[in-house]
């Protein structure tokens, strides 16, 4: 009976422990970070410099600024070497050019990291639904088999593989909670690279005034 307790207390803890702070901080039951959900983000979140024109949302029309998007957005790209390109493409286009290209790859870099954060936090509520899912059915197992431990004609043997089979399901809920917790970081750091990469084109176009 104690090994059954503190099986079922693992679960319990697991579960119960980031809802708190889900209903702390937010009113989705979906969503289990304490990061506050902001599905999408605002340009003026990110962009300090001047107004974007409207053809700024042409990038994508664009091969070489598509490209330079796609490099510096990948999170497999360091920070440092990313702002480097995007720096060293502003040097090699002509003065001209220089405020209508950097005004597109800003809204492609946003553009696109919004997507991909989006995608992120919908990822997160679908695990974490699940999550819900499984803590029910730890549950329901938990209470099932100390119902068959209290039978008098329980089969010994059925009690002992029903119980670690409990113990394993709870050891892969917990660490799935565990990766929820490492998970629910990276619209944070999506967002927060997308400000530097953005900072980077602000100070780049302010330098050249």
């Amino acid at each position: 009976m104690a090994r059954m307790s503190l099986v079922r207390g693992l679960a319990l803890v697991a579960m119960l422990a980031p809802g708190v702070n889900v209903m702390a901080a937010n009113p989705d039951p979906d969503w289990p970070c304490i990061q506050r959900k902001v599905p999408q983000l605002s340009l003026g979140q990110i962009w300090t410099g001047p107004d974007l024109p409207s053809a700024a949302k042409d990038w994508s029309k664009d091969p070489t600024i598509s490209a330079l998007v796609e490099e510096v957005a990948a999170r497999r790209t360091p920070i440092a070497e990313a702002q480097k390109k995007i720096r060293d493409f502003a040097a090699s286009l002509p003065a001209e050019q220089l405020a209508s290209k950097m005004a597109m790859l800003v809204q492609g870099m946003f553009d696109h990291l919004d997507a991909e954060r989006s995608q992120v936090i919908s990822g997160i509520s679908r695990y974490a639904h699940k999550q819900l899912q499984m803590a029910a059915a730890l549950r329901k197992e938990a209470s099932d088999v100390d119902a068959l431990r209290a039978r008098p004609d329980a089969d010994p043997g059925e009690i002992d593989r029903r119980t670690e089979q409990l113990k394993f399901a709870t050891r892969i809920f917990n660490e799935r909670v565990q990766s929820l917790t490492y998970v629910c970081e990276v619209p944070t750091i999506i967002e927060q690279r997308l400000y530097q990469l953005s900072k980077v084109v602000s100070e780049t176009l302010a330098a050249k005034k």
